[in-house]
């Protein structure tokens, strides 16, 4: 072999190593971030495991899972604000994710974004008609929405939709609760119980 074939590829092994060791050693720091993050949120200490995330997202922005995972930090710490952006970052990078969908709408509801939880929802009742939750959270959401029409058949079909899925899943707790929103609901709107 001639010395500029050697030269060359020695320099084309150096060129390669400069451009994907240092993208391999971030992706590896990113996912001990993660992991990191996960441990502490197991221990109660979202605080730090907000850190921890932040630090996987950094250096891997695109890491769906650290966004999520974040926004459950925050969700636990009571930040509702902030886990809603990190939800929405999540919904962003992988529209399909349905629990990501489904946090969002919760943590919309929390902030009574009521129009924003309803689009949230609705996606997630369709794809998952037997998801009580997101039910109970879509006829919740549907139940305070003033911004138009009220959605009356809506807010009871999600309600009594939750209740059965709740009862079917010996979640009484959830159904009594679910049931007591129905109720006021049904006395709101003015619904007997023939409806």
């Amino acid at each position: 072999m001639s010395q500029n074939k050697i030269f060359f590829l020695v320099t084309t092994i150096w060129v390669f190593l400069l451009i994907v060791t240092p993208y391999t050693w971030s992706q590896e720091k990113a996912e001990d971030w993660f992991l990191k993050g996960n441990t502490l949120s197991r221990q109660g200490r979202f605080e730090e495991a907000v850190v921890a995330y932040k630090k996987s997202i950094e250096r891997n922005p695109s890491a769906t899972v650290s966004h999520f995972n974040l926004a459950l930090a925050y969700k636990n710490l009571n930040k509702q604000k902030e886990a809603a952006i990190a939800f929405e970052k999540t919904v962003e990078l992988e529209p399909g994710n349905l629990d990501a969908r489904y946090s969002l709408g919760s943590v919309y509801n929390h902030l009574e974004r009521w129009e924003d939880a309803i689009a949230q929802l609705n996606m997630v009742v369709h794809r998952r008609q037997d998801d009580a939750e997101a039910h109970g959270n879509l006829g919740w959401a549907y139940y305070n929405y003033d911004k138009g029409p009220q959605f009356k058949y809506l807010v009871i079909i999600n309600l009594r939709k939750a209740i059965d899925l709740f009862e079917s899943k010996n979640q009484n707790k959830a159904a009594n609760s679910t049931r007591k929103v129905l109720e006021d609901a049904m006395n709101k709107f003015n619904f007997n119980r023939k409806n």
